[in-house]
Parts: C-alpha cells; structure tokens; sequence
C-alpha cells in the first residue's frame, strides 16, 4: 500500500466567493473528503495535512477586535485554534464519508508542534501571507493603525505578512507513526504546525507561521511517504504563467525545476513554496514523487494523466 501524504490549499477548505462561516466551511469540506475518500478506497495509505493562512487570521482579528473584554492570544496559540477548528472539521466529515462507504478506518488529528530556529533569518524580514486580502486602502490603514506588515500577494489583493521560519523537527511524529502503523487515517501538521523553539531543553511558542508546503515536505520524510501530493487551484504548474507563451508542465525532473525555480517562473506567496518542497521531498529518497495539481484531479494525477509530476 502507498504512503501518500496529501496536502490542502486553502481552496479545498472553503469557498473564496462565500462568507467564511463554520458552516460554508464544512460545506466544502464535505466535497473535498469525497475526493479523498476515493483515494483511500483505491487502497492509498493518505496522511492529510492543510494551510490555515485565511484561519488563523481571522482568528487573530477576532482576537484583536475583543481584545477588551479577553486578552488576545498570541500567534502560535492562534495557529493552535486554526488546527483545532480545522481538523476537528475534517475528521467529523472525512469519518461519516468512509462510514457511509462501509470502510472502517479510524481518523484523528493531532495537534502538531513544529520546532523552528529562533535564530533563523525570517524573523528579521516577514513574507508568510495569513489572513483575508485587503484593499490597497485598507492595507494601508491596517500598517498605520495595527502595525502590520502587508504586502501585495500575487496579483490577488493585499495580505497581512508574518515571520515564515523553517521547520526543522516535528515533536509528535512518534505518535504520528504509531498511529499510521495501526491503520489511523491522520490529519497533522496542519497550518505547517504550532510554531514552537527549544530552550533549556524544553519547548515554547514562538510568534510566527510556518508554510504548510514545507512541513508537509518534512512529515512526508519522517514517516517515508512514497508520494507527496500538493493541491492547489490548478491542475499543473506553469513556466511563464499567465503570460502568452504560458506552458504548462507535465512530468518534470529536479533539475529542470530547479532551473525554472532559479529563473524566477514561481510566485513566492503560492506555487514556489510546493516547487521546493517538491524537489526537496523527491531528492531525499530514491523512489520519491510529488505531484502538483488541483482536488479535483488528484487521481488522474496519480494515474500519470495530470498534474505537475516531479520525478
């Protein structure tokens, strides 16, 4: 049985055109664990993780708007929430979907701590977009008012930017592995995991987001994932995106991604963090894939017919 560990975008966990409540929510839930499921029921061994960037901040603004009736929590415990409210999602609707197809297979989600590097340099310069997109006019008022660090996010709108640190270790991976050894469909890392520091030999929050590309990259290690699979709006990635020679690309090595990386092909705040975990996860093990592409063309991408291969 194939290890794959599947990581959702943010389009997979709700709906941009809708207002973000619990409810819409769980409603595109509802449709993203059917694709899933279907994985699982070709006898895929799937470990999920997910982003949390529009979550969290919308945590982090309910924070600060009652922030004089309850203190406000800090970013790490807000990214605790975010995992909390967004598995606690996945599993109810991911558990009734294999109920309803006669598979008995258990889910959990394990709230993940993710140790990171105090000294690493992105603590000095913030660029992990989280929250909603803004209007020029609202970001700037949010940098004056909240001393937000905002920047445009790839031709989107306006986002909020916190410290991105990279992941170096994940504190749970041993019960993360029993879990999967006893047949348990996990859900982990989720928002690239509780950003967290080791000091005197114990462990403590930092405020910062950690990219969920990445700690999906590292999980996928740890646990030896065969696959890694990234989900995104799109089905493939792209060379020159957007512009008239756009190409999409199919089956790709590291090398070559490498080059398209180097010659600046990927925006930062969406396909370039997949293309380097992608490469990442491929070159630590002979054997290893990754594919990019969209929900709703997962299996084809995995029967080699979609998507961004990268071998």
């Amino acid at each position: 049985m194939e290890k794959i560990v599947v990581a959702l975008g943010g389009n997979a966990l709700q709906d941009g055109n809708t207002n973000p409540t619990a409810e819409a929510q769980l409603k595109v839930i509802e449709q993203t664990v059917k694709y899933l499921v279907d994985l699982i029921d070709q006898g895929y061994n799937l470990v999920i993780t997910h982003g949390n960037g529009p979550q969290v901040g919308r945590i982090v603004i309910q924070n600060e708007m009652g922030n004089e009736v309850t203190p406000a929590m800090p970013l790490d415990v807000c990214g605790a929430m975010s995992q909390g409210m967004i598995g606690y999602h996945m599993q109810q609707v991911l558990g009734n979907e294999l109920k309803s197809r006669g598979i008995n297979r258990p889910v959990a989600t394990i709230a993940t701590q993710v140790i990171v590097d105090e000294k690493d340099e992105a603590f000095k310069k913030p660029t992990k977009p989280i929250g909603p997109f803004y209007t020029k006019e609202e970001a700037k008022i949010l940098e004056i008012e909240k001393g937000y660090n905002i920047v445009e996010d790839s031709g989107r709108g306006y986002r909020r930017v916190v410290p991105s640190p990279q992941p170096k270790k994940i504190v749970e991976i041993e019960t993360i592995k029993t879990l999967i050894d006893n047949n348990v469909i996990v859900i982990a890392v989720g928002g690239g995991g509780i950003p967290v520091v080791e000091e005197n030999e114990k462990i403590k929050g930092i405020e910062a987001v950690i990219d969920k590309d990445l700690a999906s990259k590292l999980l996928a290690e740890h646990i030896d994932a065969d696959i890694l699979i990234m989900l995104t709006a799109v089905e493939k990635a792209a060379i020159n995106f957007g512009k008239p020679n756009q190409q999409w690309l199919d089956v790709v090595n590291t090398e070559d991604m490498k080059k398209y990386v180097s010659e600046g092909h990927f925006a930062p705040g969406s396909m370039l963090p997949k293309v380097l975990a992608g490469i990442e996860f491929v070159e630590s093990k002979p054997g290893r894939k990754t594919i990019i592409t969209s929900l709703d063309s997962v299996k084809e991408a995995l029967a080699g017919s979609n998507g961004t291969i990268i071998m």
